[in-house]
């Protein structure tokens, strides 16, 4: 599947500051604008020739393989989650209607695509800068004023799963743990986009409103999308279990608070709700809602029971899309999952933004309409998506995990939408993070 995005400013601004050429940038703000062809919507499809097993237990996988001739791609660790290949030149779709239907078989399912929603329908960029980041309209409507002197997210960890970070931009620098490039399977997660390219500067921008938001927080830089700005679930899924447990080690508590998903696809994924489960520690911390698709029985998830009593579950943020629809539902955002918040985008006019998804399955708000952030080569520019609202209600949710770290992730979510004001014409809370730290001080268990 091959989307487009205009580029990013960074690179001409970056060549406007150092040469002194202010309409070097505006020509090639105007030259992206008219080679911008026309935009699809959220990202569709699946990994060509890949499937997804989720089996009762690993005993059962030799014989599927030899049966169905699936070659193994990857596992994750001793769980019974597999990643395989059919061969040249066959139907993943049968596969997966046949593997369904085998004793043992919990999901079978392909691998589904995800994408940076801007990656896919793009809104031009204009140029920014520091202080423009620093004073931006946001701030105001999501009350950060007030919320940042009772809490900086000291103590919390967010993980960004996205294009990567420029890790030298003076906004990230010295905030950031060590991190994991899923797509080329390194230690570097730095973006490698060229500014032509559809996943240029997205993850730097969305880590960028983290950092504003949470300034006490530190940033986990997961590199889940290419440099088009394109993905799959099983990466993701693998990133997601990285975010919880960066050393693999489920005894120490170093796995991130809250994990930010700005991407989309339109499909739902089975694996999702798998991983979902482990994220989330439903295994300790049972959904009002139990989930009779998924079976953690097996013994090969002990590890996960026991990183879930050392630190708990965390709490996922995900955009809603770029569609502009009010019936369409774009997934992880929609998976209805244990402490995960769907995010809609709005504007300077409260109200919600026109290029922004909505419905009732969404949580919750957030400006992401003309959002200034951090872009590569150390500059800023102003974008609109529910990618840059996301991040600023990941960056709510890292205040108050620091302010009352007991906080399960259920009762953030809750929180933040049972104090949130409704958008002009809507139902739709827009996040207010001092009103819910206010509540808590009042009285912590007012949002269970």
């Amino acid at each position: 599947m091959t989307t487009h995005r205009c580029p990013s400013l960074s690179a001409t601004a970056r060549l406007a500051r150092q040469a002194g050429w202010r309409r070097v940038l505006a020509a090639g703000l105007l030259a992206a604008a008219s080679a911008l062809p026309a935009a699809a919507g959220t990202s569709a499809g699946t990994e060509p020739g890949e499937l997804v097993l989720v089996l009762r237990s690993p005993d059962g996988l030799a014989a599927l393989q030899q049966k169905y001739s699936l070659s193994l791609v990857s596992r994750f660790g001793a769980r019974p989650i597999f990643r395989l290949k059919v061969p040249a030149g066959g139907d993943v779709n049968a596969a997966v209607a046949a593997l369904g239907a085998e004793p043992g078989v919990l999901v079978a399912e392909a691998n589904l695509r995800r994408a940076s929603p801007e990656s896919i329908k793009n809104n031009v960029w204009t140029i920014g800068n520091a202080q423009a980041y620093a004073a931006q309209w946001a701030g105001a409507a999501i009350g950060l004023p007030r919320a940042r002197a009772m809490a900086s997210g000291r103590g919390v960890t967010v993980a960004v799963l996205d294009t990567g970070f420029d890790l030298a931009h003076p906004a990230l620098a010295g905030r950031m743990l060590p991190g994991w490039d899923f797509v080329d399977g390194d230690a570097d997660p730095s973006e490698t986009a060229q500014p032509t390219q559809g996943g240029y500067g997205h993850g730097t921008h969305v880590a960028g409103l983290v950092a504003w938001v949470a300034p006490g927080a530190r940033l986990l830089p997961l590199r889940v999308l290419d440099a088009e700005g394109q993905g799959n679930a099983w990466v993701l899924a693998e990133a997601m279990l990285h975010a919880i447990d960066p050393d693999h080690n489920p005894a120490t508590a170093d796995g991130a608070q809250v994990i930010n998903l700005s991407l989309a696809g339109l499909q739902p994924s089975q694996l999702m709700r798998t991983i979902d489960q482990l994220v989330n520690c439903a295994l300790i911390q049972p959904a009002d809602v139990p989930d009779p698709a998924v079976d953690l029985a097996h013994p090969s998830y002990n590890d996960d029971r026991n990183r879930c009593a050392a630190q708990g579950g965390t709490v996922v943020v995900a955009g809603a899309g770029n569609d502009g629809s009010s019936s369409l539902r774009t997934w992880p955002a929609a998976e209805s999952a244990y402490g995960l918040i769907p995010v809609a985008a709005s504007n300077a006019q409260g109200r919600l933004a026109p290029f922004s998804n909505s419905g009732n399955w969404i949580s919750l708000a957030a400006p992401g309409d003309l959002v200034t952030s951090a872009v590569p080569g150390g500059g800023y520019a102003t974008w609109s998506g529910t990618s840059m609202a996301t991040p600023l209600v990941a960056g709510a949710a890292a205040l108050v995990r620091g302010r009352f770290p007991q906080l399960a992730p259920k009762d953030v979510a809750r929180c933040l939408v049972a104090s949130g004001d409704r958008l002009s014409g809507t139902r739709l809370p827009q996040v207010d993070v001092s009103a819910a730290l206010a509540r808590l001080a009042v009285d912590p268990k007012r949002c269970r």
